[in-house]
């Protein structure tokens, strides 16, 4: 059997791949969705038992530290997870001769362009989750010989935490908000982002590398929490401030629109909208 082992099935991205993997009518492959209780990629001893029992043909490594704020003060766990645990899959990958399909983020950037950021740009973190992140893609390319790299932005979805979720809890709660102005990427959702990693394994595409995807078009938080309530017929009042006005322990990317240009050309894809696809996903939640 052609067994595809996705570690991290219980975060946002995982659970958004088990709602596409059911709803796919035919497929060559077996999807088989780890919890970190099955399998802790940082545990390379573990690992291995779990390639030598599945013989995986493809990984999804949708495992991370993802707490942007969190990670400046607890760095070992984000460098355990995010560097030693994409290692570990990148070497056993390349000794079971597997495909690795690993999730990155925008945050590996400084953000300091207004251009659309492409796969060749120069990557210069400034916090220590995009640091943590770059490095692990690092060791992929270093270890791995078959892979891809997808680095998205601002994801969201019906499933776990987020910021639209959190946006849709503020609207019942308050009569007014500030949301950040002068921040620029894109709202992702999360089971757009599942179908594309299908269609990379469904389709055996063999272009390896590393690629840029979130939806299409540019925002700010504000412009997302607007379009959220203006879906939801929430009448709260929004009000666009400055990143000054809410003080975090790591510093966020001000422009991490990405280009995609690369992943549309070598994958095939026809990319939504953001708006289209958050209304897609409000639609579901209501």
């Amino acid at each position: 059997m052609n067994n595809v082992l996705i570690f991290g099935s219980g975060g946002q991205l995982g659970q958004a791949l088990k709602s596409v993997v059911s709803l796919t009518e035919s497929s060559n492959f077996e999807y088989i969705f780890l919890s970190k209780q099955d399998s802790d990629i940082t545990n390379s001893i573990l690992l291995e038992d779990v390639f030598k029992k599945h013989t995986p043909k493809y990984i999804i490594n949708c495992a991370a530290y993802t707490q942007v704020d969190l990670a400046e003060d607890f760095k070992e766990e984000a460098h355990k997870i995010n560097v030693i645990g994409a290692k570990n899959l990148a070497s056993l990958c390349h000794k079971y001769k597997c495909c690795l399909l690993h999730i990155s983020t925008d945050f590996v950037f400084q953000g300091n362009s207004s251009n659309m950021l492409n796969e060749e740009d120069p990557c210069n973190p400034i916090n220590y989750y995009g640091l943590s992140k770059l490095q692990g893609e690092q060791e992929i390319e270093k270890l791995a010989d078959a892979y891809f790299i997808l680095r998205t932005s601002w994801l969201y979805s019906e499933f776990g935490n987020n910021f639209m979720k959190t946006m849709l809890r503020l609207g019942k709660e308050k009569d007014r908000l500030q949301v950040v102005n002068d921040q620029f990427g894109t709202p992702t959702y999360a089971v757009d982002l599942a179908k594309v990693l299908l269609q990379i394994i469904e389709t055996k595409n063999q272009k390896f590398g590393v690629y840029h995807y979130s939806n299409e078009g540019a925002s700010t938080w504000y412009d997302f929490a607007k379009a959220i309530f203006e879906y939801t017929n929430n009448s709260i009042e929004v009000t666009p401030v400055g990143s000054s006005e809410f003080v975090t322990k790591a510093n966020r990317p001000s422009f991490s629109v990405l280009d995609k240009a690369k992943i549309k050309t070598n994958i095939g894809l026809n990319v939504p909208c953001w708006r289209d696809s958050l209304n897609e996903c409000l639609q579901k939640i209501n």
